[in-house]
C-alpha cells in the first residue's frame, strides 16, 4: 500500500493549471460531504460549457451538503483562483496555507491544507486535520478529544500529528492518506 501512496502523492505534483483548479473546486465541496461524491460533482461541473448558479446548483444539490453557498463559491471560483495562483509559487508552505484560509471564502485551515496536498506543494509540513486523522490520533491517545475549537487549537493539533508521523518515520502526507484508506477501503484524494 505505501507504493500505491506515494505513487498518488507524486501524481498530485505533475496537475495541469486545469487539474489544480479541479482540486481548488474540489476542496470548495468537501466541507461536511462526501468526497468522492464531491469529486463526481466537480467532474460533471467540468463538462458544463456555460455554467449558471441554477445548472451548478442543480450538480450540487445531488452531491453535497450545503449546495446553494457551494454553489455561488463555484460561480465565483474561476476569479478567485485567479487572484490566487500567483501566491501559489510561494515556496513557505504554512505561509501560503494560512493566505489561502484568509483569503478565501470556503477555506479555513483544513480546506486550504488540503487543496496544497492536493496539488503537490504541502510538503508534509501541514495537516488536514478531518476526522480519521482526529480519531486516530484520539484512538492512539495523543489527543484527548477530537473536536478542533479554533485555530489555535487546529494548528496545536497539526503540530502533535506532524510529530507523530515523524516518531513512527512515516511522512505527513503518506500517513494521511493511510488512515483515511483504512478508514474508507481505498486510496483516494
Amino acid at each position: 500500500m505505501r507504493k500505491e501512496i506515494q505513487q498518488r502523492l507524486n501524481s498530485f505534483k505533475n496537475l495541469s493549471l486545469k487539474e489544480q483548479f479541479q482540486e481548488f473546486q474540489f476542496c470548495l465541496l468537501t466541507p461536511q460531504s462526501n468526497a468522492q461524491r464531491c469529486w463526481l460533482a466537480v467532474q460533471e461541473l467540468s463538462t458544463l460549457n456555460n455554467p449558471s448558479l441554477k445548472k451548478i446548483t442543480k450538480i450540487l444539490s445531488t452531491k453535497t451538503r450545503f449546495h446553494n453557498v457551494k454553489a455561488k463559491r463555484i460561480i465565483n471560483a474561476k476569479e478567485t483562483f485567479n487572484e490566487i495562483l500567483p501566491h501559489l509559487s510561494n515556496n513557505k508552505t504554512k505561509e501560503l496555507r494560512n493566505f489561502l484560509a484568509e483569503n478565501i471564502n470556503g477555506y479555513g485551515l483544513k480546506e486550504a491544507s488540503h487543496f496544497l496536498r492536493n496539488i503537490g506543494k504541502s510538503n508534509n509540513e501541514i495537516a488536514i486535520l478531518d476526522r480519521h486523522i482526529l480519531k486516530n490520533l484520539a484512538s492512539l491517545k495523543i489527543i484527548k478529544d477530537n473536536k478542533i475549537k479554533n485555530k489555535n487549537h487546529y494548528l496545536e493539533i497539526e503540530q502533535l500529528f506532524l510529530a507523530h508521523a515523524n516518531s513512527i518515520n512515516i511522512p505527513a502526507d503518506e500517513l494521511d492518506l493511510l488512515w483515511w484508506s483504512k478508514e474508507n477501503g481505498q486510496l483516494f484524494k
